[in-house]
């Protein structure tokens, strides 16, 4: 079954502190780089630009060449040369008024980084070179220094990310883990008065109150299934008395003898069915210790009378000292539902009843089934495709499977490749597995 991975809730908000420190973090870097050299540019341009234009003015009022122009700052060099002067580099040339960015190779293999204003004046064309080296290296360093300061940040963001879930989760957790501690049908402890009066507690609070509602169901199921029980077990024993009673009369015709066996027998099964289902409402156990090949005789004898003239034969065989730690009437009813499907199934043929060590299978002869039931033949209220217009519910084979979940047992129907079908009931799969 595909699985879609889910992150934990103090995973998600570790997470989301590490996303929200990078994120403010590498904005607050970017934003910073971007400005210093937005600045930075702007700053040199506009010095460049009036550096360049008074030393134009300045050369059309001192003609001569040896008339020397003050710079202000010794990384400026000043160049003043006629259009098509030839030791202008070629980099240079072609470059329109204004400041210009130029990175340029060394001899050493190394950048130039450096900005260039030009402005023409006439037949001449006036160059100030300004170097930025020094600017261009802080520039790096800061922006290696800001990487850093990303990194520390999240780091710390992961930190606090880790503490402040520990802390917003502690709560969350200790609930869960008290929620985990609740049995069914013990007396609920309060949780809400173990937290503070927020959505923690308003959340412990809610649970108090399913608790205290589902733990009252419970309750009275569990009153309704004794109840029940013990005013089915009384009837019960009456008809069970007074069948064996007229059957102990000589003069019982065999018609009349028969039907009062069925009784007996009717009887004997709701009580096993209503012992069964008091345990299965409880979810609880109950000791015993079933001779099963007893019990498989007298389930097989039950169902020859129940078989209304079809020519089936119902046949024990296998271990006589087989024994399994439940009650009988558990048993009874899981045995006794698998071989009355084989019986009500099989038109002719046989039924056999294989015991070992620790299974028991029920084989037939009749019309076998599908995949499909075979997979659902235990569901709750299914009728296999074979059921046709047979009686029953199709909750049978669910009580089945119920005792022996309850009872750590293993059960299954699989089609036989001769024909028919095998009904397996398996007490301990380790030794079933060596026994088979």
């Amino acid at each position: 079954m595909a699985m879609r991975y889910r992150r934990r809730l103090r995973s998600r908000l570790i997470v989301s502190f590490v996303l929200l420190g990078f994120v403010l973090t590498a904005t607050f870097a970017l934003a910073t780089l971007f400005l210093r050299d937005l600045l930075e540019n702007q700053l040199i341009g506009d010095f460049l630009t009036q550096e360049t234009a008074a030393f134009v003015d300045f050369k059309r009022e001192n003609p001569d060449p040896d008339a020397n122009y003050a710079l202000s700052d010794n990384k400026i060099e000043l160049y003043y040369r006629r259009v098509d002067s030839p030791n202008t580099p070629p980099e240079w040339s072609g470059l329109a008024d204004g400041v210009h960015d130029i990175v340029e190779r060394t001899p050493a293999g190394h950048d130039r980084f450096y900005k260039l204003s030009v402005q023409r004046d006439g037949q001449f064309i006036a160059y100030m070179r300004y170097s930025y080296q020094q600017e261009a290296l802080s520039q790096r360093q800061l922006a290696n220094a800001l990487i850093g300061a990303v990194l520390v940040f999240s780091f710390l963001s992961l930190l606090l990310g880790v503490w402040s879930s520990r802390r917003v989760m502690k709560p969350v957790t200790d609930l869960a883990r008290r929620i985990g501690d609740l049995r069914v049908g013990a007396e609920p402890k309060k949780l809400a008065e173990r937290f503070a009066d927020d959505e923690v507690g308003r959340l412990a609070a809610a649970f108090d109150d399913y608790a205290e509602r589902l733990n009252g169901s419970i309750r009275r199921d569990r009153e309704f299934n004794a109840d029940v029980s013990h005013e089915l077990r009384t009837p019960l024993a009456v008809i069970r008395g007074a069948a064996e009673l007229l059957l102990t009369r000589p003069d019982l015709d065999e018609k009349t003898r028969t039907r009062l066996k069925r009784i007996e027998r009717a009887a004997q099964q709701c009580s096993d069915l209503t012992s069964a289902l008091l345990m299965l409402s409880r979810n609880e156990r109950a000791k015993g210790h079933t001779d099963i090949r007893k019990l498989a005789e007298q389930l097989a004898d039950a169902s020859r009378t129940q078989l209304t003239g079809k020519p089936v034969a119902v046949i024990v065989e296998g271990r006589e000292d087989a024994y399994v730690d439940a009650p009988e009437a558990v048993l009874a009813v899981a045995l006794g539902n698998l071989l009355g499907n084989a019986c009500k199934y099989t038109q002719e043929g046989e039924v056999r009843v294989v015991i070992g060590s620790n299974r028991v299978d029920v084989l037939d002869s009749g019309p076998g089934l599908s995949a499909e039931d075979a997979e659902r033949l235990f569901e709750r209220g299914y009728r296999g495709s074979g059921a046709g217009t047979t009686s029953g519910g199709g909750i049978g084979l669910s009580i089945v499977s119920r005792l022996c979940g309850l009872y750590g047992w293993q059960v299954g129907v699989k089609p036989r490749p001769e024909g028919g079908a095998v009904a397996t009931l398996v007490f301990r799969s380790g030794e079933a597995e060596a026994d088979a």
